[in-house]
């Protein structure tokens, strides 16, 4: 009995929902890549910890993911463990100025209900397409609002088991967070937030404006390909090597934002990856700047590039 089996077998006997072989098209906003051979769905801690043990001891390959949002899997699919948080994990409420997430909730309606309830500090995060998971584990930011400017408590499992710890902004910079698998499962996320000054919703709607205008939001497409470089702008780069609306198969630089790579249609794993490596030789030739990937790229072992 190979591991995966083993930890199949396990989910059967404790109850926790899973399935087989689901494509990859079913878990990224990318809509490519082939099956992944277990997705698990633990729906309250007790699930998740014990999952998290059980894959731990069967020596199970597993990678937990939000909305796949940020994330491709190969054309040849995975033969590991998906973790997908649901139930509980995807609530939130207020207590007091903290928003208490579960990190299968969607970060953008947590932001929304937020700015609702008359707080401001997350309303940049209204157009955020992952969880709040997700969000943490990259440091996520966009109009000048980072992560690290408002998380304050995580609970989360990592190797000594459940923890509860205060945030250290300085474990957070751009795209990156020390609060993210594999070092850590997040399971809740706590932000502490400031009563609106009454530009809350004035400001969040004009970014979420803003993102309709600019962003090929109509297509499939992982948000922001690459990293902010240091003293440059991504899109900006790519625009001016000339590879706007240049394609690989049905995956395609955005004519709308530069700094995207769309599923135009039909486009595989294999497409969108040959597309951001000829957009990373071309730049680098034209201006001597090596763009750094920030969409997660799965390899074979489960794991990211």
């Amino acid at each position: 009995m190979t591991e995966l089996e083993k930890i199949a077998a396990y989910m059967d006997e404790n109850g926790i929902a899973y399935e087989r072989n689901v494509p990859g098209a079913e878990l990224t906003t990318f809509r490519t890549g082939g099956p992944v051979a277990l997705v698990a769905k633990p729906l309250y801690w007790g699930q998740a910890l014990a999952l998290h043990n059980a894959a731990k001891e069967l020596g199970a390959k597993s990678f937990v993911i939000g909305n796949g949002s940020n994330l491709l899997i190969p054309d040849r699919g995975l033969d590991c463990l998906f973790i997908k948080l649901g139930g509980e994990f995807n609530e939130f409420f207020m207590e007091g100025s903290t928003l208490i997430c579960g990190a299968g909730a969607s970060m953008a309606a947590a932001a929304k209900y937020s700015v609702a309830k008359g707080f401001m500090g997350l309303e940049w995060a209204a157009g955020i397409p992952g969880t709040v998971g997700g969000a943490v584990a990259m440091n996520a930011g966009a109009y000048g609002g980072e992560i690290k400017q408002v998380l304050k408590e995580v609970v989360a499992i990592n190797e000594c088991g459940l923890v509860h710890c205060k945030v250290d902004p300085g474990l957070l910079s751009y795209r990156k967070s020390a609060y993210s698998y594999p070092d850590m499962t997040l399971l809740e996320a706590r932000f502490e937030l400031l009563p609106d000054d009454g530009g809350a919703k004035e400001r969040m709607e004009d970014y979420s404006a803003r993102r309709r205008d600019k962003q090929p939001l109509n297509y499939p497409s992982a948000g922001s390909t690459f990293k902010r470089p240091e003293g440059f702008f991504a899109g900006k780069l790519i625009e001016d090597a000339g590879l706007k609306g240049f394609c690989v198969g049905g995956a395609c630089v955005s004519e709308k934002h530069a700094g995207f790579i769309i599923n135009r249609g039909g486009a595989t794993s294999s497409d969108i990856l040959a597309l951001i490596d000829h957009v990373r030789r071309t730049v680098f030739e034209k201006y001597g700047v090596m763009l750094e990937p920030e969409v997660k790229i799965l390899k074979e072992s489960g794991t990211d590039d």
